[in-house]
């Protein structure tokens, strides 16, 4: 008896493995359809908001230099996020207290630019002694981008 069981449990649980569809999901948070006949769709008509803030700042490509108007203000950042990475010390003044170690220079001179902010990922822009400079977190490691170390 404990056999037809198994191989029931068996047959139906390869139906579930069997199938060719696939959902994955996009870095902006879409989920997408992949079907068997190599054509997708969005499962998600829009985009989800998220915990995107994006700011547009005047830059110069080619140098790097922060170029910023008078009445510049640093975006809002999310608190509950923020509240979440107390633990794990990735907050945005850790953040900053990183670039400005890096730069050699002191927190106040350290300006966020941008920011885009998950729970479990995060990509900033900083202004750095005149200097403008991306970083990245991972959970809670904080690295300069384009970086491995």
């Amino acid at each position: 008896m404990k056999n037809a069981y198994f191989i029931i449990l068996f047959i139906v649980s390869s139906f579930a493995f069997s199938q060719n569809n696939h959902i994955v999901k996009t870095d902006d948070g879409r989920r997408v359809l992949l079907k068997a006949d190599f054509t997708w769709e969005y499962i998600d008509a829009e985009t989800p908001k998220g915990n995107n803030i994006v700011k547009e700042v005047a830059k110069s490509s080619k140098n790097k230099s922060c170029e910023l108007p008078a009445d510049f203000k640093e975006p809002e950042l999310d608190n509950k996020i923020q509240n979440q990475l107390k633990k794990g010390r990735a907050t945005m003044s850790h953040v900053k207290l990183k670039v400005a170690k890096d730069y050699k220079c002191s927190v106040d001179d350290v300006l966020l630019l941008s920011v885009s902010e998950q729970k479990s990922k995060g990509i900033y822009d900083f202004c750095a002694n005149g200097k403008r400079v991306t970083y990245k977190r991972v959970g809670n490691s904080i690295i300069e981008n384009g970086k491995l170390f």
